[in-house]
C-alpha cells in the first residue's frame, strides 16, 4: 500500500511533523476505527479522524437527526432533520474526504450485539450517552483484546480516556470497569436534555478523543491509565491516574455480558 500524490497533498502538514511521516500516515490508511454514536462527542471525533486519513471508518447509530441536534452535532443540517444520522454523517463526511471507506450502520449497541458490531475494528470510540452501550462497548472490547477511547459529558465537565490498550509492560491498561466496576440503574443518568449541555464542550472533548485513536494507531503515548478531565467553566484541567484492577481481569467476561 502507498501513498497516492493527492494523499501526499492533503496530508503534507501532518508528514512533515516529526515522529510523524509516510509510515504512520500509512498505519492510519490501513487502519479500521469505528465510532459508536454520532451525537455531540461523535460528530468532531469523525471530522478530524476523516480529516487524519483513517483508512476505514464504521460509523454506528440508530437515531434519526431531530432539530435540537443542531446545537452542538456540527455534521448536521436543517434538510438532514429526520434522516438516519450514520447515513447522513457519512455522506457529508465523504464529501470531505473521497479516499476514505465509511461504513454506515443503523443499529443499536447493547450486551447482545457489541461483540459482533466492534469485531471488525482495530479500535473503537465511545461516543454514547447511556451506561448500556458504554458497558457492552468496555466488555466487548475486553473480550476481544481490542482497546477504545472513553468521552463522557455532564454539564460544565468533559472526560477522556483510553481503555483496554496494551502497553510496555505486554499487559493490557485498564478498562472502564476498573473505573467503574458496575453499571448504576439507568435511570440515574441524566441525559443533555436532564443536564443540559454547552455545544462546545463535546467539540472539544470528541476532538480529543480522535486524537487519543490516531495516537494510539500510529505508536505514540496515550492516555491509558489515566483519566483527562476539563471544566467548561474555567478550562481547569486535571489527570487522574487510573489503575488496572487485578481482580477484575480474573473474572470470565462472559459473566458480564451475553456473547453474540
Amino acid at each position: 500500500m502507498n501513498l497516492s500524490r493527492e494523499e501526499l497533498i492533503r496530508y503534507s502538514r501532518q508528514l512533515s511533523l516529526k515522529d510523524f511521516g509516510i509510515e504512520s500516515q500509512l498505519k492510519l490508511k490501513k487502519s479500521r476505527v469505528l465510532v459508536v454514536g454520532v451525537g455531540g462527542l461523535g460528530c468532531p471525533a469523525l471530522l478530524y479522524l476523516s480529516a487524519a486519513g483513517i483508512g476505514n471508518i464504521g460509523i454506528l447509530d440508530f437515531d434519526t437527526v431531530a432539530l435540537h441536534n443542531l446545537q452542538r452535532q456540527v455534521l448536521y443540517a436543517e434538510d438532514d432533520i429526520g434522516k438516519p444520522k450514520a447515513l447522513v454523517a457519512a455522506n457529508h463526511l465523504q464529501k470531505r474526504n473521497s479516499a476514505v471507506n465509511f461504513d454506515s450502520i443503523q443499529k443499536k449497541i447493547n450486551h447482545q450485539t457489541a461483540k459482533e458490531l466492534i469485531s471488525d475494528y482495530d479500535i473503537v470510540l465511545d461516543c454514547t450517552d447511556n451506561f448500556e452501550a458504554r458497558y457492552a462497548i468496555n466488555d466487548a472490547c475486553v473480550a476481544l483484546d481490542k482497546p477504545f477511547v472513553y468521552g463522557a459529558l455532564f454539564r460544565f465537565e468533559g472526560q477522556v480516556s483510553l481503555f483496554n490498550a496494551k502497553e510496555a509492560t505486554g499487559k493490557n491498561g485498564p478498562t472502564y470497569r476498573c473505573l467503574f466496576p458496575e453499571q448504576p440503574p439507568q435511570e440515574t443518568a441524566l441525559s443533555c436534555e436532564d443536564a443540559g449541555i454547552l455545544g462546545f464542550l463535546p467539540g472539544i472533548v470528541g476532538s480529543m478523543q480522535a486524537g487519543e485513536a490516531i495516537k494510539w494507531i500510529i505508536g505514540l503515548n496515550g492516555l491509558s491509565g489515566k483519566l483527562f478531565s476539563i471544566q467548561a467553566r474555567d478550562y481547569s484541567v486535571n489527570v487522574f491516574e487510573v489503575e488496572r484492577k487485578e481482580s477484575l481481569w480474573n473474572e470470565n467476561i462472559s459473566t458480564k455480558f451475553t456473547l453474540a
